[in-house]
């Protein structure tokens, strides 16, 4: 959010005590190197392919895709489901580029996921054997020309793949990890495997990392799950949907008929229970706990895997939400982290919801507060060529490796480039809500708004007001406010929820929740 001189700081629903934000400078001209492509700093000046559904690379390819084929990969799952199946099949089709009738071994770019023939009989999508639609069509059309394999892959449990459908769970991991490794090991294959997708197909990728292929050279998830318990508790608060959560998956990736008991493992029915019994029973409950650290997969990636990253994130995504890339246990930031030991990665952070950079279709449902403002320079249509040189370096080890940086977007649709995300140069600017006044409307119990504590009653709200944010100096919020607040709840427990707006425009800049028992920031147990 850029503040110009005369924009005044932000309202607040509910109670806000101190702004933590950031500076940091804008996307400016550069002297980079000439290359055989334009630079991130030239492509303004290039005439993009905007006709289709997604963006295209600047330059089609001499190959063609040869005739699909298929493989089922036998997996000893031995060690995973204590009273499911020994062993499983992984289901995947494949499409070779036509330099391979020639001998040329040619890397692997691969969508895992759980949604290939997925739906109720009679609207199923369509199988690992037909090209998907949108997203396999863009790694299909701009990428097996030049030279590369493109694999799509059923998760066990889910289309031609055998076992049981375990949601982001160990079974699970160990048939991507085959998958990968099967794609690697191939006559075909230089040995070089890149993953690419969103959201579940984001989530599989970290799967894979999880695992330590030496085969996965590179992973792109684009709003991808880093780990199931921080997408649906927050401070200790759960949402909706985390009650629902695995059988919702279950009951949408199922066929319904009698092939899918085999799909039903009494060990992996307990995730039917996890989201109400979480939900339920809080954080502390010490029954889930096995189950949600099973099924964090950014932590068991860090340092056992040894590859790149190309981060992309939508800002203003409320399905997987920033603090999945941003966020981690306290006092961690997984995008940094990453970065500051070693690992090579680039992001681009736009301005768009639970989409992908180039899927202007979706773009177009922003709304004001929510990427609206940023519309017109919202889709990336560079995506296309902006990866085909990420994957060029990693998986074909042609040309010159690609820059580590951030591309993040402002809400007022502005690019910048930043060395890491948030930036390093920030400085924090602090807002004393005894400087700010409030709307009196505050009712049943008391607000303290200058040091004391505040006694709230359920669903009660109170609008702050704060001063003129430093008028002779323009400031740029970046990367997370941080919210402290003294409450003194009416009984054991209750929730907070805090929305920051700038109170001139009325534009939401940001919301938080938490669970008055965790306080401290935990996951584990709440705190009186």
């Amino acid at each position: 959010m850029s503040f110009g001189r005369r924009m005044r700081a932000s309202s607040v629903t509910v109670v806000l005590l101190l702004l933590s934000c950031a500076l940091s400078g804008c996307m400016g001209s550069s002297d980079k190197e000439e290359r055989s492509y334009p630079s991130i700093w030239e492509r303004s000046d290039v005439e993009w392919d905007t006709s289709g559904t997604f963006s295209r690379v600047l330059e089609a390819g001499p190959y063609h895709a040869l005739e699909v084929k298929e493989a089922m990969i036998e997996v000893d799952t031995s060690s995973v489901w204590e009273t499911g199946p020994s062993s499983a099949e992984v289901h995947l089709s494949y499409w070779l580029p036509s330099n391979t009738l020639d001998g040329d071994q040619v890397p692997a770019i691969a969508v895992i996921s759980p949604y290939f023939s997925y739906g109720s009989p009679g609207d199923e999508s369509t199988p690992t054997n037909i090209v998907g639609g949108g997203r396999g069509e863009f790694i299909f059309e701009n990428f097996v020309p030049h030279g590369y394999a493109f694999a799509q892959v059923a998760v066990f449990g889910t289309e031609e793949s055998s076992g049981c459908f375990d949601y982001r769970g160990a079974g699970e991991g160990l048939g991507i990890h085959s998958a990968v490794e099967w794609l690697g090991e191939q006559d075909w294959s230089n040995g070089n495997v890149g993953l690419y997708g969103k959201s579940y197909e984001g989530a599989t990728q970290w799967e894979a990392a999880a695992m330590g292929s030496q085969y996965l050279k590179t992973i792109v998830p684009i709003s991808g799950t880093t780990a199931l318990h921080p997408l649906l508790y927050k401070n200790g608060s759960a949402e909706a949907r985390s009650q629902i959560m695995h059988m919702n998956y279950f009951s949408s990736t199922v066929d319904y008929n009698s092939d899918d008991l085999d799909n039903i493992c009494p060990d992996i029915a307990e995730g039917l229970f996890a989201g109400p019994v979480t939900y339920i029973g809080g954080e502390m409950d010490p029954y889930m706990q096995n189950y949600y650290d099973e099924r964090s997969h950014i932590d068991k990636a860090f340092g056992k895997w040894n590859g790149s990253i190309y981060w992309v994130q939508g800002m203003q995504d409320w399905n997987v939400d920033p603090h999945q890339v941003f966020g981690g246990p306290p006092g961690t930031n997984w995008y940094s982290d990453y970065v500051e030991s070693g690992y090579e990665v680039r992001g681009i952070l736009g301005q768009w919801g639970h989409d992908y950079p180039d899927q202007w279709e979706k773009h177009d449902d922003s709304e004001s507060g929510y990427g609206l403002e940023a519309l017109g320079n919202m889709t990336r249509w560079d995506w296309a060529q902006d990866l085909f040189e990420w994957f060029e370096y990693y998986l074909q080890g042609r040309g010159t490796q690609p820059e580590q940086f951030a591309q993040i977007q402002r809400s007022d649709g502005q690019w910048r480039i930043e060395d890491i995300w948030p930036p390093s140069d920030s400085e924090d600017y602090v807002v004393d809500l005894g400087d700010c006044g409030n709307d009196g409307s505050f009712t049943g119990g008391f607000p303290v708004i200058g040091g004391g504590p505040a006694v709230v009653g359920g669903g009660q709200s109170i609008t702050v007001e704060c001063p003129e944010i430093n008028p002779d100096f323009p400031m740029h919020i970046s990367g997370l406010v941080t919210l402290h607040l003294s409450v003194v709840p009416s009984f054991d427990g209750g929730q907070v929820f805090v929305e920051m707006q700038n109170m001139e425009t009325g534009t939401r800049i940001g919301h938080a929740t938490m669970d008055v028992r965790y306080h401290e920031g935990g996951g584990t147990s709440p705190k009186p």
